[in-house]
């Protein structure tokens, strides 16, 4: 088992760039040429993830199994934003982070994230096993 309790207070961040193609218009979640609401959850999930990438050993990864999110304030086109994530505690293989996104001028989201560390041949096998017919 993997021992993260020593990383609390680790950070994680991804830059990103309102364009079109992360729009709310172009991804469905909305009718309007403004940052989507799943694009930054990506960019959070980004984030956490990158937080303690560099603390697992081989062939171990985190996964994300929850969030709760704020979206604050709409970003126009062209926009820098950034999401950062905290590591705020570590309980067996769960991880719990305090997460945040910024646009050039303010907060724009701010929520908690869980994530949970496997082992990525045993994951791939399970979904090995998950595969619809027909699909290589």
């Amino acid at each position: 088992m993997v021992e993260l309790d020593h990383v609390v207070g680790a950070m994680g961040h991804a830059p990103g760039m309102v364009a079109t193609d992360n729009t709310a218009v172009t991804m469905g979640s909305g009718t309007l040429p403004v940052l989507a609401t799943p694009a930054i959850v990506a960019l959070v999930e980004q984030a956490a993830s990158q937080a303690i990438s560099s603390y697992l050993p081989p062939g171990m990864t985190t996964v994300g199994t929850g969030l709760a999110l704020r979206h604050l304030a709409a970003t126009p086109l062209g926009h820098n934003i950034q999401a950062e994530a905290i590591l705020t505690r570590v309980s067996g293989r769960k991880l719990e982070y305090k997460v945040a996104a910024y646009d050039e001028r303010e907060k724009i989201a701010e929520g908690t994230h869980e994530r949970f560390i496997v082992d990525v041949e045993r994951f791939m096998a399970k979904m090995s096993d998950k595969k619809p017919k027909g699909i290589g």
